[in-house]
């Protein structure tokens, strides 16, 4: 074979270039990459945008009237304890669901008797709508019908527990409802994780004698690093965008005690037609969700790549 029959070879059988390398996964990845430039990243500018109009009714992009939507946001009393409300809601659920999930966690990766109906029941809550939620946890802390009159009934007459009517601890009876369903999701993301792990690392502790307790802490967390965060994203996500669990357990009551920044922006956008501060507290919204996101990108692409 001559040298020229050999370089037409080595051509034929050169491997595609890395822009035709997974043609087909690419294309099929441009409907999601279009939606996503198009309508999220899109629609986000034109919210941002209009933020700093006085748009009322209808968006009006001809008043530009510059940061006043967001001086009266921050001058608002109900804007501010909605930002108290999720701090508070946000912090809890985030700590106790990922307490709560991972105890759930490691009781199940024992591998217990009846593991599979205790996963179902305790995943279940996950299955319904938040709408449902609340109402069922408005029945549950209602001190008619619910816990408080159970209690009394069987003696204790002075055994008070009424979130529902409290303006002062309102937003733990919302935080309840969102632990009960939300827990059981965490369980399963944490209970995936566990089972990753390589069953060596369970027999050179026990070999060791470390007790179990102290292999789950000291080797099986830290080995789940990748799991933990995803899970710390996506409740995370769920905290920032609450809204139908406090609308259908106390409509914001009483008063404003449990309005939340969500609830906020669609009674300004659909009720007061106000659609210039409406935009302005969704933009502040979407603040907060870069600050969950921009952490985890670097945790998951930046330490990596600097690793």
């Amino acid at each position: 074979m001559s040298l020229s029959d050999a370089e037409q070879l080595n051509e034929a059988v050169k491997p595609p270039s890395k822009l035709f390398k997974n043609l087909t996964a690419k294309i099929a990845a441009i409907p999601m990459i279009l939606t996503a430039l198009v309508i999220f990243i899109g629609c986000t500018i034109w919210t941002i945008y209009h933020s700093f109009t006085k748009s009322r009714l209808l968006p009006s992009p001809d008043k530009w009237i510059g940061l006043d939507n967001y001086e009266r946001l921050w001058s608002e009393n109900r804007w501010i304890v909605s930002i108290e409300n999720l701090a508070i809601y946000g912090i809890c659920s985030l700590i106790l669901s990922l307490v709560i999930g991972f105890c759930l966690a490691a009781l199940l990766d024992r591998k217990i008797r009846f593991e599979n109906t205790i996963r179902t029941i305790i995943l279940y809550p996950f299955a319904l709508s938040f709408v449902v939620t609340g109402l069922v946890w408005q029945w549950i802390l209602n001190p008619e019908l619910g816990l408080q009159n159970v209690v009394r009934n069987l003696g204790f007459e002075n055994f008070t527990f009424d979130p529902i009517n409290n303006a002062d601890i309102v937003i733990f009876g919302i935080l309840i409802a969102g632990i009960w369903q939300g827990s059981g999701f965490v369980m399963v993301l944490l209970l995936a994780g566990m089972r990753g792990i390589d069953e060596d690392i369970w027999k050179a502790s026990r070999v060791e004698g470390i007790p179990t307790w102290k292999t789950y802490i000291f080797i099986v967390i830290p080995m789940m690093r990748p799991v933990f965060v995803t899970a710390l994203v996506i409740i995370s996500a769920g905290i920032i965008k609450v809204y139908d669990l406090v609308v259908a357990q106390t409509s914001g009551g009483p008063g404003i005690a449990s309005e939340v920044p969500a609830k906020y922006v669609i009674d300004k956008m659909f009720q007061s037609q106000n659609l210039g501060l409406g935009f302005a507290a969704s933009t502040m919204m979407l603040l907060s969700v870069l600050v969950v996101l921009i952490p985890w990108a670097y945790l998951e692409f930046g330490g990596k790549k600097n690793g």
